[in-house]
């Protein structure tokens, strides 16, 4: 697994949780979050479906870094599998990110959905924010999901 770090290039996980450690280590005194959001874009030339997760460490009022994992699956037209599936790649990372560095994740990590009240996926929120907290995470959508509507956003459109 490997992640794209804008000033740091491609990590491993192991990579991504040391450079999280060190960037909370500089300034132990500051509140911290994790946030985990993902988001999808179907490719109907390439017949593919990109996903894009970003794990993000944020030194709140003063900065943040980022980590971005990519995926493709097969397309994926259905948008509620989609957004399911977005959501189950955060929740993995989540665990997976918790158990490791549960010190800094503690009861902070935050789960960015790419949905909102307005479109065609006001009709999840109320199921996938439900799976999120009871998985024991914060659950945020549109308009607060910047993890997933921004950061994941911008690499679904850019990467490759």
């Amino acid at each position: 697994m490997q992640f794209l770090s804008p000033t740091k290039g491609f990590l491993t996980l192991d990579e991504v949780i040391g450079d999280i450690c060190e960037f909370v280590g500089n300034d132990p005194n500051n509140q911290y979050k994790v946030i985990i959001g993902s988001d999808s874009q179907n490719r109907y030339e390439k017949g593919v479906t990109v996903f894009v997760t970003a794990i993000i460490a944020h030194r709140v009022g003063k900065g943040a870094r980022y980590y971005i994992y990519r995926k493709t699956s097969r397309e994926i037209r259905s948008l509620k599998q989609r957004m399911f599936t977005e959501a189950s790649y955060s929740l993995l990372l989540s665990q997976e990110m918790s158990q490791r560095i549960p010190q800094i994740c503690g009861d902070h990590l935050e789960i960015h959905l790419d949905i909102g009240e307005k479109g065609a996926t006001k009709s999840l929120i109320k199921d996938l924010v439900g799976w999120v907290t009871a998985s024991g995470y914060i659950a945020k959508f549109k308009p607060n999901s910047f993890g997933a509507s921004k950061v994941a956003d911008r690499y679904t459109r850019s990467w490759g």
